[in-house]
């Protein structure tokens, strides 16, 4: 064991002072009067800054600092130092705060607003020429933003965060430090996890006994669910730059708008076998990043590791962390036009780890990696700082250059369908900084005619690189890597495609972005967030019922909302015809008979602020279609919901899924823990949400009675949603509430399409493909190996326009498909496929898939039901709810969720 700094936490002093004075200085407990940070040899210090140990108790790296520690000691350095600045930008979810601290010359700390305009000026060649743009390289500051901890069990970023901050502040006759004050301005970003650090920091302190256990199983460094990586609603926080739904993500976003960055890294922790990685990434690399974003990164590495070379530490470039997925911290700011990376240090999980081979090392070890290339890349920014200026301005200028000349001219984003996405996806890209201009009327482009309210996102601006990484269909990926990747699938060897494949924002919201060859004439209005379109109600004298027509989130809004106030609100399983307008499926009624004296203005209200459309109607006569009274409109109840929580469920998934209800749609949700399930009382609950988690976990964790528990519910008119491999066990002997039978991957054979018998005793099926719609008719009125891995592909669904489930969905949806499950389709004798894929030619939407799944994929079910008792039983293949991203499945997950019930035989009840 080398003879480093581990702390034996929480004893009392006394306990200390009877130590041997060796054992004291190999554990590196040292006096205040000790060198204040050992990371640097022979660093001399201000003695007028105080040091971690002063201000906290610890010195640097004997402790894992709290997130409100963290934040007391920064403060503290602004209180002694003019040369830092500490900004609050926000609070999480759980009220902790969000800060940035800016460090620099005391020159360019007195400047910050001057420095944050120069650089807007800057990043718009619109508004700056080249002789300005060189004026301001030779005054501005580079900018370089270090991003610590996203991960909350990540522990050592932050800690180095504050051993950084106190560096750069307090060395004294240092040139690396006086050159990068003097050059840079650092902004540190602490803590980018308060919530996950703490949680991650309460398990660790509860399970610490008498000295740090080093061994992997121990208590201490073996998280409990959900662990401390992801955030209070359980996100993680590094996918969560796409669509930013959490507030960690806004407030860290909204700053990086403003300040441009020209270097930016997201520091991280991996596995305790691994050693520290640093950019150069590895392929591939996403085709919307330009030749010196590649080029510049070894710059960096070449430093980095002349840093690791002089400490003999080892590291790694150019394996397993890639460019090509543009939502994590270390990708999405080079769209801005920064160079971006990511840092990697192996991770303690504690104060000491051992690794496979029997070494060990301390926190401290893994503090001093993650500060020495904090310096590290600090330097080069300041050695490099006229060149990625310089390189910034030509980012924006070309960007700008490339969309006025390019292809497309303008994506247009339709105002039709599901406006109200179309609205958010408009508003998401607004919030990413780009310009987005809405129709004040009709206009045409090319051969189609766009309605009023429609967007316009214009290339000629400078995140047009950031407008096509978002919202292209498909961006390539490398030839060559996609045929080394076909090669080592052939082997079993798995790919190394970090995440997923597909995130076209369209696509995953469910709406048109429409790639337009010239740019688009008419009158528009420089659209900003503030200008969400409000709902309304069309009036009319001496109302009966008000309609809201489904098929918008806005109309899922105004729904839970309805449902919170008490409203009595009938569902429309078929259109109806009244007054020469097509009400379509799923059309919410509220009678004004059947609801309080002030159902007028609650329901002006409640269309205001979910969005939503509501007719005023004075007849119940229509035209054609069904009547108010009809059996298809059914009474949809206020709904109790609930979800499994904790294992064997996916912490993510659950999450998101929690986090949709809830925040989104402003439904509360029950969370029971699944170890609970054998003896908790159901009977009140009229929807149970099973999210993704292992068909074996599942059987272990709820057991015989849990099993019971959940057929007992369904059976007694509960209606039970299983999503993802939750389906698994639903399907299994287990439990039996789901026919639905796993294919194996399909061979090549002729008689492919063919069904090959009963399961196997895995209970799988031959895999089978189906070309046509009169194969798929065929198969589910007739009464090996396994497929492989998918990593995030946007699929093309077709929907059962005679099911309940799918109301507001007729045009079909999207799903974001990964793994290897593939379902063969239910017979008509078992239940309903709501939802199923494509034809092979129409299935792919964006993504990597190999051809051999795509085949057998079309017609494959990615929404099930299945009737069970007075209950229903309803399983979502895909997620409906990943990452809070996949807004064009919302309406399928709300009809599970709130039309469930009122398609059971205990609809109503409590």
């Amino acid at each position: 064991m080398s003879c480093r700094a581990v702390a034996f936490v929480h004893l009392p002093s006394r306990f200390f002072a009877a130590l041997s004075l060796g054992m004291v200085l190999c554990l590196g407990l040292l006096p205040a009067g000790a060198q204040a940070l050992p990371y640097i040899k022979g660093a001399t210090y201000d003695p007028s800054i105080p040091n971690i140990q002063q201000v906290l108790g610890h010195a640097s790296g004997e402790k894992i600092t709290t997130p409100a520690d963290l934040i007391r000691y920064l403060r503290a350095l602004e209180g002694a130092s003019r040369r830092i600045k500490v900004e609050s930008i926000g609070k999480s979810w759980e009220g902790r705060e969000l800060v940035f601290a800016y460090i620099g010359s005391e020159a360019n700390i007195a400047r910050l607003a001057e420095i944050r305009a120069g650089m807007q000026r800057l990043g718009d060649p619109r508004k700056t020429n080249e002789a300005e743009a060189k004026a301001l390289i030779a005054d501005l500051p580079a900018i370089l933003c270090l991003a610590y901890s996203v991960h909350g069990n990540e522990i050592s970023p932050s800690d180095a965060a504050i051993a950084m901050a106190y560096h750069m502040l307090a060395a004294q006759n240092d040139p690396v430090v006086n050159k990068i004050r003097e050059n840079v301005l650092l902004i540190l970003d602490p803590i980018q996890n308060p919530d996950g650090r703490q949680r991650w920091i309460s398990n660790f302190e509860q399970a610490l006994g008498l000295q740090p256990d080093a061994s992997p199983i121990s208590a201490e460094r073996d998280e409990p669910w959900p662990r401390g990586r992801t955030n209070h609603y359980l996100f993680d926080l590094n996918r969560d730059w796409l669509t930013a739904t959490q507030p960690e993500s806004r407030a860290r976003i909204r700053q990086l708008r403003e300040w441009l960055p020209q270097v930016f890294v997201d520091l991280h922790e991996m596995g305790s076998d691994s050693t520290y990685y640093f950019a150069p990434e590895a392929v591939p690399y996403n085709p919307w990043l330009v030749p010196h974003q590649r080029t510049s990164l070894d710059w960096f590495g070449k430093n980095n590791a002349a840093y690791f070379d002089r400490a003999g530490f080892n590291y790694f470039t150019r394996e397993v962390f890639d460019a090509f997925y543009p939502g994590y911290g270390a990708s999405w700011p080079a769209y801005l036009g920064s160079i971006a990376m990511t840092y990697e240090q192996r991770s303690s999980r504690g104060l000491l780890a051992r690794t496979s081979g029997g070494s060990e090392f301390t926190f401290r070890d893994t503090v001093e990696g993650h500060f020495l290339t904090s310096l590290a890349t600090a330097e080069t920014t300041a050695d490099r700082r006229g060149e990625l200026l310089t390189q910034f301005y030509d980012y924006c200028r070309t960007a700008i250059d490339e969309g006025r000349k390019g292809a497309v001219k303008d994506y247009i984003l339709p105002r039709e369908g599901d406006v109200s996405t179309v609205d958010k996806l408009a508003s998401v890209l607004r919030f990413h900084g780009l310009e987005v201009k809405r129709a004040k009327t009709p206009f045409r482009n090319g051969t189609r005619q766009y309605p009023e309210g429609s967007y316009v996102v214009p290339l000629s601006q400078p995140g047009a690189r950031m407008a096509r990484v978002l919202l292209e269909k498909q961006v390539a990926m490398d030839d060559a890597f996609l045929r080394e990747q076909d090669r080592r699938r052939s082997k079993n060897l798995g790919d190394e495609i970090y995440d997923v494949t597909a995130w076209s924002l369209p696509l995953m919201f469910n709406v048109e972005a429409v790639p337009a060859g010239i740019a688009s004439p008419g009158e528009f209005e420089d659209w900003n967030e503030d200008m969400q379109p409000q709902g309304q109600v069309s009036p009319a004298p001496s109302p009966i019922a008000y309609l809201v027509p489904w098929g918008t989130t806005a109309a899922g809004r105004f729904l839970t909302a309805a449902l919170r106030s008490n409203l009595t609100v009938l569902g429309l399983d078929k259109e109806a015809v009244q007054n020469g307008r097509t009400y379509p499926r799923g059309t919410l009624v509220l009678r004004v008979a059947e609801n309080p004296a002030n159902l007028a203005e609650t329901v002006a209200g409640l269309a205001r602020e979910s969005g939503a459309e509501a007719v005023a109607t004075s007849s119940g006569w229509v035209d054609a279609g069904i009547n108010f009274g009809s059996a298809f409109a059914r009474i949809i109840p206020r709904a109790n919901v609930a979800m499994l929580w904790g294992e064997p469920t996916s912490s993510n998934s659950a999450g998101a899924m929690r986090f949709v209800l809830e925040r989104q749609f402003g439904y509360p949700v029950t969370i029971i823990r699944a170890d609970s399930m054998a003896r908790a009382d159901l009977s009140r609950y009229h929807t149970l949400i099973l999210p993704p988690g292992s068909a074996s976990g599942y059987t272990r964790v709820l057991g015989t009675g849990g099993a019971e528990n959940l057929k007992r519910f369904v059976r007694d008119g509960g209606t039970l949603v299983g999503v993802g491999g939750a389906l698994d066990y639903l399907r299994g002997s287990a439990i039996g509430l789901l026919s639905l039978k796993q294919e194996r991957e399909a061979t090549e054979s002729p008689d492919s399409n063919e069904k090959e018998g009963a399961a196997d005793k895995s209970g799988k099926v031959d895999g089978s493909t189906l070309s046509t719609e009169k194969e798929y008719l065929e198969f589910i009125g007739d009464s090996g190996e396994e497929t492989g891995d998918v990593l995030g592909v946007l699929l093309r669904g077709k929907v059962d326009t005679d099911h309940w489930l799918t109301v507001g969905c007729e045009r079909g949806v999207n799903i974001l498909y990964s793994g290897r499950t593939i379902y063969a389709p239910l017979t008509l004798d078992e239940g309903v496929n709501a939802g199923y894929l494509e034809t092979p030619g129409k299935v792919f939407e964006s993504g990597y898939l190999w051809d051999r799944l795509r085949k057998q994929l079309a017609f494959k079910p990615f929404l099930v039901s299945q009737t069970v008792g007075r209950g229903n039983v309803i399983g979502f293949v895909a997620d409906p709810a990943f990452r809070a991203q996949m807004d064009g499945n919302n309406l399928l997950l709300l009809n599970a969720v709130f039309r469930g019930p009122a398609h059971s035989r205990r609809a109503g009840g409590d």
